[in-house]
């Protein structure tokens, strides 16, 4: 799943870009070391992490920079070492609790960050364009304005998500960042694999239509229609069958 996020050929990120998680069990979890290039991550560019103490860091008031790195360094389950988790590791393990997701791919991809870095971001993913936009990604991502990564953000993501399953009643699939990127949350890496490259085909869409008076959006009828069908809920659990 890494390594296919952080393909090159398919520019959803570059460098030292994005990161990954995968749920070990219920009480640790495996996140990108900071800096390490998705592209070519081995097995060494993981750092396995407990998740009781980085969430202690969500409710644990106004953190440093400082503190923060420290927290996350004890918070490895091997100590010994200079690997460091990424600052989002906040945002994986919060996530990662929340049911049916396993594995995490939080990437920047150009046609996504081409919407959520220009001004008229809210409007352009207000609604839905296409029936496997839905059967893949949901009924609508969840979104959230530039927030400051570290605890700022997994507090905002927290916030968000919780918010999103109070309208919708499931977890999204999708968060969408202003000014940063795309997560993608799922519970298998083929998963999470299918939701990234779906939402950037939307991003393309979406400003394919720009060219043509702008996208023309489903109804909410017409979402909840091709939500519900048998035949796309079929295509789902095949979907989710797949799933590497």
């Amino acid at each position: 799943m890494s390594q296919f996020l952080g393909d090159p050929s398919r520019d959803y990120v570059i460098l030292g870009e994005g990161n990954t998680s995968a749920r070990i069990d219920d009480e640790t979890f495996f996140v990108k070391a900071s800096g390490t290039r998705l592209g070519g991550i081995q097995r060494q560019g993981f750092v396995a992490v407990r998740n009781a103490p980085v969430l202690e860091m969500l409710d644990a008031g106004e953190l440093s920079d400082q503190e923060i790195d420290e927290r996350l360094m004890a918070a490895r389950v091997d100590q010994r070492g200079p690997v460091k988790p990424s600052v989002e590791t906040l945002f994986h393990a919060w996530l990662l609790t929340q049911p049916g997701i396993s594995f995490i791919g939080h990437t920047h991809p150009t046609a996504v960050n081409s919407i959520m870095c220009s001004r008229g971001w809210r409007d352009v993913i207000q609604g839905r364009i296409f029936p496997d936009e839905i059967v893949y990604c949901g009924v609508a991502p969840a979104y959230l304005e530039y927030t400051d990564p570290g605890c700022a953000l997994a507090r905002a993501i927290r916030k968000t998500v919780e918010e999103y399953r109070d309208r919708q009643g499931v977890c999204p699939k999708v968060v969408l960042m202003q000014n940063h990127g795309l997560i993608a949350l799922g519970a298998t890496p083929g998963e999470v694999q299918d939701i990234t490259q779906m939402w950037v085909k939307v991003a393309r869409v979406l400003a394919g239509t720009q060219a043509f008076g702008g996208p023309h959006f489903f109804s909410e009828e017409n979402v909840a229609r091709l939500h519900s069908r048998p035949d796309e809920e079929y295509r789902r659990r095949v979907a989710r069958a797949e799933g590497r």
